[in-house]
């Protein structure tokens, strides 16, 4: 068949018709899953096409494939982080979609909370065990979409649930016809997708949602989860690990419209950022995410990393308010005592600190030296130094010039008589023995000692500029 690509402007031919392989044996890929060695990584040299489609976006599982590898969120707290997310992906619903469970009261006691916020976006959407009874909760809760598992590896098929890959076919038709029946869009999560048999199987799957979804006029959508965090980015790599790979034989034989296409990463191998970013480069609409990348084993795919990613790649935050990222992670810390470890990009507490003082040098001179961008603006979050036996002069005037909000002509240089001060009683502090960081707490007392009167001054300034604020 030759069709004509609107979005590329020339004639592409589609000659290769996958059909269902029902295979007797599982195919386990054990040349590069042999398990009692790392998985290999393997190429064949096809390139996939860049294709980034017209509109990307962002989707969350905070609340259903996050929350279920920690412990329960209350409904206050699941409200208070919808707001956030809301508030987080702007007017333009950048975050487009948020999960739930919808098992117990409780869940849907939070879903009914987040429903009378009245927000556009995100909108609400579930997750169910494919009965009866749970279609008739979404169809309760007025919910229009939802996730259905629908494992598309041999490792599931014939190992998990034994099946063959026919019955499998087959049992998901069924459920997903009774979605449809309802008038709910199905969300298919296609579980392992990247230990799965793409043209075997994958692509055959695809193409009968695909007919489903014409013949109902529902656009069904799927999910391409990468359970295992097995994707692999590079050009060239072969199935069944190419991220491209994946995305371009769904958009190509399957013809899985961009918008009905969704990548959802884990990060067994620190990939879960590179991954999702890859699927959007190469025609993947939605992109699926956590809070703090929260979720099973080593977590998803962090909603906070890829806000940043798109600002990256579309050169614009599109009405995101990012400055929430920060509230968000204190939320975490204060009000649900989740410990984000202090050096976890955006979000750890120490992400933009340094201790080197060639680097505070730098940041005494021109923050932007040492910075990644403007944190301030983008994230509400200054710069820091750590004080202690590496920071030197410029270290001890920059947290002094941070810690007091001074403007440029307050600014005090290394060089000024109370920093060699300070600088002089560290000295002897380490001379001493002390190995850890000083506090703002006797930093503050060292500054006292030194000049007690710009103290007092510096105090006075900073009360007013709070006050100001306010």
């Amino acid at each position: 068949m030759i069709y004509f690509n609107e979005k590329r402007n020339i004639l592409e031919e589609h000659i290769y018709a996958p059909e269902l392989q029902d295979v007797k044996e599982p195919e386990l890929f054990r040349e590069i899953f042999e398990y009692d060695t790392v998985p290999k990584v393997t190429f064949n040299n096809r390139i996939a096409p860049m294709n980034p489609p017209d509109k990307i976006w962002i989707t969350d599982s905070t609340f259903r494939d996050g929350q279920q590898a920690m412990f329960p969120f209350s409904a206050e707290q699941i409200t208070h982080l919808f707001g956030l997310l809301g508030r987080l992906g702007g007017p333009n619903g950048i975050i487009r979609q948020s999960e739930f469970f919808l098992y117990t009261e409780k869940d849907r006691l939070a879903v009914r909370k987040c429903q009378e916020l009245g927000l556009r976006f995100p909108e609400i959407t579930s997750w169910i065990r494919a009965n009866e009874k749970d279609f008739e909760l979404v169809k309760e809760m007025g919910i229009k979409e939802t996730g259905i598992l629908v494992s598309c590896s041999d490792y599931h098929i014939f190992k998990k649930m034994n099946l063959t890959r026919k019955q499998a076919l087959e049992k998901y038709l069924t459920i997903i016809k009774k979605a449809l029946d309802r008038g709910i869009v199905p969300r298919c999560h296609f579980e392992d997708i990247t230990r799965a048999d793409i043209y075997g199987f994958v692509i055959p799957f695809a193409n009968e949602l695909m007919k489903l979804s014409k013949e109902s006029g529902i656009p069904i959508k799927i999910r391409a989860c990468d359970t295992m965090g097995y994707g692999i980015s590079h050009a060239g790599s072969s199935f069944p690990r190419s991220v491209q790979g994946i995305i371009y034989g769904l958009l190509h034989y399957s013809q899985v419209p961009s918008e009905q296409l969704e990548w959802h990463g884990h990060n067994d191998f620190y990939r879960a950022v590179i991954n999702s970013t890859t699927a959007w480069l190469y025609g993947c609409a939605s992109v699926n995410t956590t809070l703090l990348g929260i979720g099973e084993r080593t977590g998803n795919t962090p909603l906070e990393a890829m806000t940043i990613e798109y600002a990256g790649i579309r050169g614009t935050l599109d009405g995101m308010d990012t400055t929430v990222i920060t509230e968000i992670a204190e939320y975490f810390e204060h009000e649900m005592g989740y410990d984000i470890p202090e050096k976890t990009p955006f979000v750890g507490k120490h992400f933009n600190m340094t201790r080197a003082g060639i680097h505070a040098d730098g940041l005494l001179k021109d923050e932007e030296i040492y910075n990644i961008f403007n944190t301030s603006k983008i994230l509400g979050r200054p710069p820091i130094v750590a004080i202690d036996s590496f920071s030197g002069l410029a270290g001890i005037a920059f947290w002094i010039n941070n810690y007091f909000k001074l403007l440029d002509a307050d600014k005090l240089d290394k060089k000024s008589a109370v920093v060699t001060g300070i600088k002089a009683k560290l000295d002897d502090v380490y001379a001493a023995g002390r190995n850890t960081s000083m506090s703002d707490g006797e930093l503050e007392e060292m500054l006292i000692e030194c000049d007690k009167e710009l103290h007092k001054k510096l105090v006075k300034n900073l009360a007013g500029k709070k006050k100001a604020k306010k």
